[in-house]
């Protein structure tokens, strides 16, 4: 009856990683096989107390791989070049096990930015069409919520390029957003090896799946839509969002949906609603109801005769860049956050160039943006904060009444927060300790 039970129930198993997802694949596992021998390896230790479960800590808890016939990896964990096992240790993760042995249909999103709205936005279209469905994965519920769910959910799943590195299938219909420099800290070939983790999504469909796409993304040298996929393609250009009338009224029909990067989202969602048969009624009935994500390009409020937006999922200089043509009257940009290797450069020449008048810099890639704007001569207000709490200081003072300020990062948020939520909600915390 449970057919991920069924094929890890004679194996040694290791559970890598014990935040969220990690403490959802115990919890599975328990449920079904109270007293089966478990292991759990952290560079922490894990919190548990069970008599049949095994923990593995410490700076050296990855040496331990080879001594198991299947590890469930956290998204987290990152394997690169000190990172050895056998052949007969099998690496997989929820997202790989659902895709594998799970009975729901499965709409898989993915890319660097763009995936948490258009996962969102599907969710809502095909919920208001009448379809048993649900949205997890990525967007912060473990897969594994809805892994005995049966044939009649079709189960939206974020993916994210970690939970997608060692899956070996995909889902009936793929959506890949847009693919751009991020995490190349995980990876040992950098970009490419990023680009091949998030292709997973596709290159195991068969025939009658979809793949949805934006096929203006520059891969060159490192893949080939047409020969690769066998899916049925649907491309979607930001040119066929742009003249789309209905993709145009739906755009324009939600204030939470600003910048045109949200219209090609909801043409991404719409292409998938309609393979699902929702009528255009239910799509525009879910686009006047969406109430906007969290940390995306979110309105915190009017404080000391200031607007505050919370962007914090922007980590790449590509959504800030988005963020600020979107939302307009930007007079402070509060960004930076920890150096992953990124390419700054069209983002430094952006700065140099556009109207924001004042930029607040975080540490760390924040301060090294200011200063090399500096060295080039930019006669921008530009100033470093220590952290947070000044950062919020600063803006309140420099920024112009009646215009906004944007925190969007253009970089990950590993060195001070455990993740952009807790960045963002951080931010948000200091901008409404000010005078409304």
């Amino acid at each position: 009856m449970f057919p991920i039970i069924e094929y890890i129930k004679d194996k040694k198993v290791l559970i890598l990683g014990f935040g969220r997802e990690g403490k959802s694949t115990y919890s599975y596992i328990r449920k079904h096989l109270p007293d089966k021998k478990l292991t759990i390896g952290d560079k922490n230790k894990p919190d548990i107390e069970d008599e049949n479960t095994e923990v593995i800590f410490g700076e050296n808890y990855l040496d331990c791989l080879g001594d198991f016939d299947i590890v469930f990896k956290s998204p987290g964990i990152a394997f690169l070049d000190d990172v050895t096992y056998p052949e007969t240790t099998e690496i997989t993760c929820q997202t790989d096990m659902f895709l594998r042995f799970c009975k729901p249909v499965v709409v898989g999103i993915t890319g660097s930015k763009g995936k948490t709205t258009t996962s969102t936005l599907i969710y809502e279209m095909l919920k208001a069409g009448g379809l048993n469905t649900c949205l997890i994965g990525n967007i912060g519920i473990p897969v594994f919520e809805k892994a005995d769910e049966d044939e009649s959910l079709i189960a939206v799943i974020e993916m994210s390029s970690h939970q997608l590195e060692f899956t070996t299938a995909s889902p009936h219909v793929a959506v890949l957003v847009n693919i751009y420099e991020e995490h190349l800290d995980h990876y040992k070939t950098g970009f490419k090896g990023y680009v091949e983790a998030k292709l997973n999504i596709a290159i195991h469909q068969k025939q009658d799946d979809y793949l949805i796409y934006n096929p203006g993304q520059d891969l060159t040298g490192i893949v080939d839509w047409e020969k690769v996929i066998k899916g049925n393609k649907k491309p979607v250009t930001f040119k066929d969002a742009e003249n789309d009338a209905f993709v145009n009224e739906l755009w324009k029909s939600t204030e939470h949906l600003k910048g045109e990067h949200n219209r090609q989202d909801i043409a991404y969602a719409l292409t998938v609603a309609r393979i699902f048969g929702v009528s255009d009624e239910a799509v525009m009935q879910a686009i006047k109801t969406f109430g906007g994500i969290e940390h995306r390009m979110e309105y915190v409020g009017v404080y000391n005769d200031i607007t505050w937006y919370n962007d914090s999922i922007a980590t790449i200089p590509t959504a800030v860049m988005g963020a600020v043509k979107a939302i307009g009257n930007v007079d402070t940009l509060l960004f930076g956050g920890l150096d992953r290797g990124i390419d700054y450069n069209d983002f430094i020449a952006f700065l140099n160039t556009c109207d924001i008048n004042n930029l607040v810099g975080l540490p760390e890639t924040g301060h090294m943006i200011i200063q090399t704007l500096k060295k080039l001569g930019c006669n921008k207000n530009m100033l470093c904060a220590d952290d947070m709490v000044h950062a919020v200081k600063l803006c309140s003072e420099v920024t112009e009444k009646g215009k906004a300020c944007l925190f969007s990062p253009a970089a990950a948020s590993y060195n001070y927060y455990k993740n952009f939520e807790e960045k963002g909600k951080h931010y948000k915390s200091q901008v409404q300790l000010l005078t409304k």
